[in-house]
């Protein structure tokens, strides 16, 4: 953990606590800045840690080790936790794991720093899809999970008072006759509610839903080259005007102006150079 001065910049470590697993790749801080819930890629694990009053780490507090494989020998053969995102109201912990072509439901206790499994405990996804990624509809009705192996995205109702998803779609993100080799990472909703975006590393795209209001089903607007290779992260500035494109290997940021009216993708000209980009975040700074 590092703390940042009043300008947002990094001046100390804090501290550093175990994940309560392998390979963390993923967390998040819930709402009330008490707990700190992460998931661990390698061995398949979620775990909820507490944050003491100074921002530091105190040991996991809860910890769920997933069980089980699914159809691909190579990538499933165990769980692999990769990513964590929470409800709207902050009761409920939402873990997409690629080994079992699960996404799964925790009910999060930000107080006590707890996680328990939800009833049901989890919603399936098409097998050998490889859930990667999850983003919520600013609605709270639907919920989407990018599928890195499937090369696709599977839509979700959601029911919040009872923490459950149900699938109401299954939709690829690659154009049709494209025959390369292409992997999903980043799904995020826009602000508006309007529109969805993935990306896809191999076909080097942003892949652009338009989301239907009452039914949350998505269709295919455009499929929007990054200007780069492997864009394995992308975030929307907070305003909704604008998407950062991380490509990893092509070791650039690009920039795209969004058009509010059909969510379309437009260079807008500025391209960041910097060494191979995995991630983008907006931080408010006061």
């Amino acid at each position: 953990i590092l703390a940042a001065d009043e300008s947002g910049g990094l001046r100390a470590l804090l501290n550093s606590a175990p994940s309560g697993g392998k390979g963390p790749c993923h967390l998040v801080v819930d709402k009330t800045g008490n707990s700190l819930v992460v998931a661990n890629y390698g061995s398949g694990a979620t775990a909820a840690l507490p944050i003491k009053d100074d921002g530091s780490l105190g040991q996991p507090a809860s910890t769920i080790q997933h069980r089980g494989t699914s159809v691909n020998p190579k990538r499933q053969d165990g769980p692999h936790a990769h990513s964590v995102n929470l409800s709207p109201d902050n009761r409920f912990a939402i873990v997409a794991d690629l080994g079992l072509d699960k996404v799964l439901v925790y009910r999060l206790d930000a107080a006590k720093v707890i996680i328990t499994p939800n009833e049901p405990p989890f919603a399936p996804v098409k097998p050998g899809s490889g859930p990667r990624h999850f983003t919520f509809h600013p609605s709270g009705k639907f919920a989407y999970v990018i599928n890195e192996m499937g090369n696709s995205v599977t839509a979700f109702s959601y029911d919040a008072q009872a923490g459950v998803l149900k699938e109401i779609q299954h939709i690829g993100t690659l154009p049709a006759g494209f025959t390369g080799s292409s992997y999903c990472a980043e799904v995020l909703a826009h602000p508006s509610g309007k529109f969805l975006y993935g990306s896809n590393r191999g076909h080097d795209s942003i892949t652009v839903f338009a989301i239907d209001p009452e039914r949350g089903t998505l269709s295919v607007v455009e499929h929007a080259s990054v200007l780069g290779k492997w864009p394995r992260n992308f975030n929307i500035d907070p305003t909704g005007s604008y998407l950062f494109a991380a490509n990893q290997n092509s070791d650039n940021i690009t920039v795209f102006r969004i058009d509010r009216e059909t969510g379309k993708l437009k260079p807008s000209g500025t391209n960041i150079e910097i060494g191979a980009p995995v991630c983008v975040k907006f931080v408010a700074v006061k």
